[in-house]
């Protein structure tokens, strides 16, 4: 199979860690996840992965209860560090050199952040995990995704979820949504569809980056979509 992107970038979210439990992380979920992103990475495809930190801690949801939103989002940037050392672990049980790159400084547990250094561990064939989001406050992992991709020159974003693409309204709630299989950046901001911040969509519209958005539950679904078969939504120009 020859693999229709060469370098990409995965962003999860920390409740993908989560599988059915309520909080943290569930380590077969973690595996699963880890065998998926290996098979790719096998093929020969450089793997980025941005990780979210929702399943241990959500700053956005602490400052409305009243938590300073910088503190609070600091908190949830450290929380992305645990699933990105987490990931880390899962995937080098699987044999894939893996490495974490933190925007916060903590050289005790992951590399820091160089642009030069992580484009040097993808052409060495490591995995590279990006934590800490941009390492700014008021970011969310979505905007940290973006500009990850673009510095590390990716060819697109796959956002892994938990539905099999963009629908019109939550399918959860309406089954009778009907899904987009290519939409516009400017329609999903249009229409306010809750694929990624508006902030990120913005920034990916910018520079021409595709996102293509599928279910990550269903086993082979990432390998589908390097190879290019038509799985999920792709946003895209018009």
């Amino acid at each position: 199979m020859t693999p229709r992107y060469g370098r990409v970038l995965l962003k999860l979210s920390g409740e993908a860690l989560m599988g059915e439990e309520k909080y943290g992380i569930d380590p077969a979920v973690t595996s699963a996840i880890a065998k998926e992103i290996s098979e790719i990475q096998s093929l020969g495809v450089q793997v980025g992965v941005v990780i979210g930190g929702g399943n241990l801690f959500r700053g956005l949801a602490a400052s409305a209860k009243g938590m300073d939103r910088a503190t609070a989002d600091y908190m949830g940037m450290l929380a992305t560090v645990i699933n990105g050392l987490a990931l880390q672990d899962s995937l080098e049980k699987h044999g894939v050199n893996t490495r974490v790159l933190t925007a916060i400084e903590m050289r005790a547990v992951a590399e820091p952040f160089i642009r030069r250094r992580a484009v040097r561990h993808l052409e060495k064939g490591r995995i590279v995990v990006f934590a800490a989001g941009t390492g700014n406050p008021y970011f969310t992992t979505d905007t940290a995704a973006a500009l990850r991709a673009m510095e590390i020159k990716a060819d697109v974003i796959l956002k892994g979820t938990k539905v099999d693409g963009i629908y019109t309204a939550d399918p959860m709630l309406y089954p009778s949504a009907t899904k987009f299989d290519r939409i516009s950046y400017l329609k999903v901001l249009e229409q306010g569809l809750k694929v990624m911040d508006a902030t990120a969509i913005s920034l990916c519209m910018d520079n021409k980056l595709p996102i293509v958005v599928f279910n990550l539950r269903t086993p082979g679904n990432l390998r589908r979509v390097i190879a290019g078969d038509p799985v999920g939504t792709t946003v895209m120009a018009e």
